[in-house]
């Protein structure tokens, strides 16, 4: 890592700054690697022949946004990379989104039943509270990691023949376009923080309580929207971070 670093005190950029950025290309280029253990603190003083302050400032702001993970007298690691969503910015399924990050996303169907009713997917979804529900429940990951779990409803009667659909490979969107010709146009969503509850935990493959993005989602379709899918999505807060990109 040391022979990657230069530092140049003859510029008005901080050094801590300076100490950070090259830190994070050198993660994001995966010269330093997941799980890799940085220099000491004192280590990196000497080497770098500048202050301890300096350097701690750096690793803090790394360890604030995910990058870096420090534990007590063990030392800090580089931390598991985050997966970066255009969840608002960008109308994408998870499946194309990943593939086109170039990760080898995969796909685990906990349930897929037709239910009697759910009183907040119906009311989102404009039905009548006793109208019957498709019930998608899904774990996706990236390789062997699992990102998110997804919780899906859609109206049983309209779009039934999804019970027959393999979801371990197919997309959702893209069912609705093939079976119904159903195209979503637009979505609604809401992020929440929340804590991992015991589900969650183990399908995540997490601690119970550890952070989680909660997405819910209402999908749309037509030029007038009618509500087809509503869904809560479960993200977790170590792998996950989300963008947005805003013009005037």
């Amino acid at each position: 890592m040391i022979d990657f670093i230069k530092l140049d005190k003859d510029i008005p950029v901080p050094l801590y700054y300076q100490l950070k950025k090259q830190i994070l290309s050198l993660i994001e280029n995966r010269t330093l690697k997941e799980g890799e253990l940085l220099l000491p603190e004192n280590e990196l003083c000497r080497l770098l022949n500048i202050s301890r302050p300096t350097i701690r400032q750096a690793f803090t702001e790394l360890v604030n946004e995910g990058y870096l993970n420090r534990y007590k007298g063990k030392g800090t690691f580089v931390s598991n990379p985050k997966v970066n969503d255009r969840f608002f910015s960008k109308l994408n399924s998870f499946q194309d989104e990943m593939v086109e990050k170039g990760y080898n996303p995969k796909t685990y169907v906990v349930k897929i039943e037709k239910i009697s009713a759910h009183p907040q997917a119906n009311e989102r979804l404009s039905l009548p509270l006793d109208a019957p529900l498709i019930y998608l429940s899904r774990v996706r990951s990236v390789d062997t990691t699992p990102l998110v779990y997804v919780e899906t409803f859609l109206p049983y009667d309209e779009y039934k023949r999804l019970l027959q659909v393999n979801f371990t490979t197919n997309s959702l969107y893209d069912s609705l376009e093939k079976l119904y010709c159903v195209r979503v146009t637009s979505v609604r969503r809401e992020f929440t923080a929340v804590n991992a509850g015991a589900q969650e935990a183990e399908l995540l493959q997490i601690a119970r309580n550890k952070a989680l993005i909660q997405v819910k989602t209402v999908a749309y379709s037509g030029d007038t929207p009618n509500p087809v899918e509503f869904s809560i999505a479960r993200y977790r807060g170590d792998l996950n971070k989300f963008t947005v990109e805003l013009s005037r």
